[in-house]
């Protein structure tokens, strides 16, 4: 059952990564402002999520020792940070008249 979690979390980074490079590429050949800033705010979102997974999976995958709880957790701060801001630019860039 370990296993499996595992093999989930780790497709799960891998797709949120696939998905990262998908719209940096996109987000830079864009010339409208507006949709730049759209595929910039779903590569945010999509990191955010990679990093919370990573975080979980380095908690899940080694014996715990405080100094690895204390970096998860703050990878996991980090990409809820950038998971937010993503949503929130994402909203913002959708309700700008294109």
């Amino acid at each position: 059952m370990v296993n499996a979690l595992h093999w989930v979390i780790v497709l799960v980074i891998c797709l949120t990564s696939l998905m990262s490079v998908y719209f940096s590429f996109k987000a830079r050949r864009a010339s409208d402002t507006r949709l730049r800033g759209m595929l910039s705010a779903r590569l945010n979102m999509s990191m955010g999520v990679m990093l919370v997974f990573i975080a979980l999976f380095m908690m899940l995958a080694f014996t715990g020792s405080t100094v690895k709880v204390i970096i998860s957790g703050l990878i996991i701060v980090i990409g809820l940070f950038n998971l937010f801001a993503g949503l929130r630019n994402n909203s913002v860039y959708r309700s700008m008249k294109g």
